[in-house]
């Protein structure tokens, strides 16, 4: 079914394609509100559902209670910060043999995977070491 076009929308999901922070609905908001004012909370959230569900976005739901955003649908994964929360993609080959595996011992019908990993980012480490924080560029 087409969609009717709204600029609204549009301004959602040319945000998210230019980051690659993975950012919550808030700062979607927040941001978004700089470029149309009258832009609503309630808006950016059913535009975000709205586009995560057709497939043209990603919501990340990583444990934390609060849904992030991705604009880069290409299969990929994840890294998380258990220090600062910062979501990162993680440039790697995929790991679509662990489907493989899953489908041998579930008589179910699987269809994919998420695969979070977790640790601790560059940004933190080095703060940890007392260098002092590298620029971030994912907040």
């Amino acid at each position: 079914m087409a969609l009717k076009y709204s600029r609204q929308r549009e301004l959602i999901k040319d945000f998210l394609m230019g980051r690659r922070d993975h950012p919550t609905a808030d700062m979607v908001y927040s941001n978004v509100r700089r470029q149309n004012p009258n832009i609503s909370l309630g808006t950016v959230y059913r535009n975000l559902t709205l586009l995560a569900d057709r497939g043209e976005i990603r919501r990340l739901r990583l444990g934390d209670g609060t849904d992030h955003f991705d604009g880069d649908t290409s299969p990929h994964y994840h890294f998380i910060c258990n220090t600062c929360g910062c979501v990162q993609d993680l440039q790697m080959d995929s790991l679509d043999g662990i489907l493989d595996l899953a489908r041998q011992r579930f008589k179910g019908q699987i269809t994919g995977h998420m695969t979070y990993f977790y640790g601790i980012c560059a940004n933190c480490l080095q703060r940890r070491k007392g260098e002092g924080p590298e620029e971030n560029n994912y907040t």
